[in-house]
């Protein structure tokens, strides 16, 4: 199943709130090059264009859908489709940004030790990633899948915890400053099965498209039954949505 980015900006603002912060933190006056990898829709590659004007900007990310609509609303910025897995700069990069995207890439030492060989000398590696994976939005489903009753593709297509530990990342990413933090959000949700709406949008995408018709059917019922009873709606209609990241800024110099 392709990415939908319209599905996929229903919770924009939400979803933009991590990656600002975590822009906020880079420490870095003017870099001549700058990587988004994983951009999706681009409007988080807008910010850092709007950050450094004068920088070349890139943004890189697999699904042809995403960089459409990023190439349709920042004509004017640099789209590249490529692997994040596979990429490689031309030459070392002033600051390489991505924003909720290696949690899908296995290997995480090989990753980062090779992300961070990618800087220039005074570069900057800034990553942020989903930490949920004990909370409902990922435990219900891996629970759900895990019954046996359901085809292997579907099992093998739920994405499961690759995050390391905070010292694992260290020694992959010194030497440097590094600046390791965790923060959760509590992002306000409205509307029917809203936790499903969102979990469908990222997570849950290659699942679905793993099942025929009638288990997809059944897997969203079960799903959502169990959704609504670990995120109950509050009185005034509003549903609490906890969402815990894990942020990783390493500067070179």
């Amino acid at each position: 199943m392709p990415w939908d980015p319209t599905h996929y900006l229903r919770f924009a603002d939400h979803r933009a709130r991590p990656g600002l912060e975590l822009l906020a933190r880079i420490r870095h006056d003017r870099p001549r090059s700058v990587v988004d990898l994983g951009c999706g829709p681009g409007s988080l590659t807008a910010r850092l264009a709007e950050r450094w004007p004068d920088a070349a900007v890139t943004g890189i990310d697999s699904s042809a859908a995403m960089l459409a609509t990023a190439r349709a609303e920042h004509p004017d910025l640099r789209w590249v489709e490529a692997d994040i897995a596979g990429w490689e700069p031309e030459e070392p990069v002033d600051v390489v940004y991505s924003n909720a995207a290696l949690h899908w890439l296995d290997d995480h030492e090989a990753l980062f030790t090779r992300l961070r060989s990618f800087l220039a000398d005074d570069g900057v590696l800034a990553v942020q990633m989903p930490d949920s994976w004990r909370n409902p939005t990922h435990t219900v489903p891996a629970e759900v899948l895990d019954d046996g009753s359901w085809p292997e593709e579907a099992r093998r297509a739920l994405l499961r915890d690759r995050l390391s530990s905070p010292g694992e990342y260290r020694r992959w990413l010194t030497p440097g400053t590094l600046d390791l933090w965790r923060t959760s959000y509590h992002q306000e949700l409205t509307g029917d099965d809203p936790v499903w709406n969102w979990v469908t949008g990222s997570v849950l995408r290659p699942v679905l498209s793993a099942l025929d018709e009638a288990d997809r059917v059944r897997f969203t019922g079960r799903c959502q039954e169990r959704y609504r009873a670990a995120y109950p709606r509050e009185e005034d209609g509003v549903t609490i949505l906890p969402f815990p990241r894990l942020f990783l800024v390493v500067h070179a110099a």
